[in-house]
């Protein structure tokens, strides 16, 4: 009895050896959110789930993109009534999370301001007068939106956009799409934002990532190079959006909620790991716009959050701060 039960041993051990020799990466790539995507995982069919990601990316486009003029978001900017589906739900609840923890500095609502100083153009930093900025201001204010039984609640005028993590949320979104494929090694990369699990298959080991030198020439250089597995990582910078002012003064793209002017913050680049794409790309924006001594204090409050932060000091020197174990 001994000789089959020995044969058969060595047929499933030979069925598990081909199942994991055939185990290789699969890549997807293409433009969306403005920007592109990168999805990276292993399998031993050649499925590579094209029609399902396109599909996923609509509805999250559907419900949440200011660019598309009937979706949710947009409706709800023309102060129409809407049922929001569970995406836009998820990142609601997400932002107001995020709101009361940096004290208002992440807000939603702040799109009005940043659409008035037109950062979006090539041209000079707009001037705009402080009646302007109060008449734009009684606008902002996350805490007066409120979402009752998936429909929002704002006064008219309001101006909602969740840019600063919507695309961390699709991350996550394509992320948990694959696991659901019992798919268990992957990388995600939407814009530099990034979630992964596993292994990188193909080289043995974690996923390799950079994160760039703020060069505000257009050049591309690596500051660090992580390994990245089981994580989540989301960037955000000021380098590339900022403007200059007749004195030659740079202005980053984030908006000051508080005042309704641009931040003059010294953080270029801040890149967040957390346990959603999500929230690392909320909290990325946050510590963007509050600058060194408070991202330092918020970062201490918030040990669960590890972070790098490069800025320039009073030299015009790049500097790096490493918190909460970031590297």
């Amino acid at each position: 009895m001994k000789k089959p039960i020995t044969l058969l041993l060595l047929l499933i051990i030979t069925l598990l050896v081909s199942c994991k020799q055939e185990l290789k990466n699969t890549k997807v790539s293409g433009p969306i959110f403005g920007t592109f995507y990168e999805v990276t995982f292993a399998s031993t069919s050649n499925e590579n789930y094209q029609k399902q990601l396109d599909s996923l990316f609509f509805i999250i486009n559907k419900s949440m993109s200011n660019y598309q003029a009937d979706s949710d978001i947009s409706k709800l900017n023309r102060n129409e009534t809407v049922t929001v589906d569970a995406h836009f739900t998820k990142v609601f609840k997400a932002s107001k999370k995020l709101y009361r923890e940096t004290e208002g500095v992440f807000d939603p609502t702040i799109g009005k301001l940043v659409n008035a100083w037109d950062f979006g153009s090539e041209k000079p930093i707009a001037k705009l007068d402080s009646a302007k900025i109060d008449s734009l201001k009684r606008y902002v204010g996350f805490n007066r939106i409120g979402l009752v039984d998936n429909v929002v609640k704002k006064v008219n005028g309001a101006f909602l956009d969740f840019n600063a993590i919507a695309k961390g949320y699709a991350v996550d979104v394509i992320g948990e799409f694959l696991e659901s494929k019992a798919i268990k090694n992957y990388m995600v990369n939407i814009g530099g934002e990034l979630r992964t699990k596993g292994i990188n298959i193909d080289k043995q080991k974690g996923w390799t990532v950079g994160v760039e030198n703020p060069n505000f020439d257009d050049t591309q250089s690596t500051n660090i190079v992580l390994n990245l597995k089981d994580q989540a990582m989301a960037t955000s910078g000021t380098y590339r959006k900022f403007k200059l002012d007749e004195n030659g003064n740079r202005y980053a793209h984030i908006i000051n909620t508080k005042t309704g002017y641009p931040s003059k913050t010294n953080i270029l680049s801040v890149s967040v790991m957390a346990d959603s794409c999500m929230l690392a790309d909320g909290y990325a924006t946050a510590l963007q716009a509050m600058g060194v001594i408070d991202a330092k204090i918020f970062l201490f409050n918030h040990p669960e959050l590890k972070a790098y932060i490069i800025f320039e000091n009073e030299a015009k020197e790049f500097e790096v701060l490493n918190l909460n174990g970031f590297i």
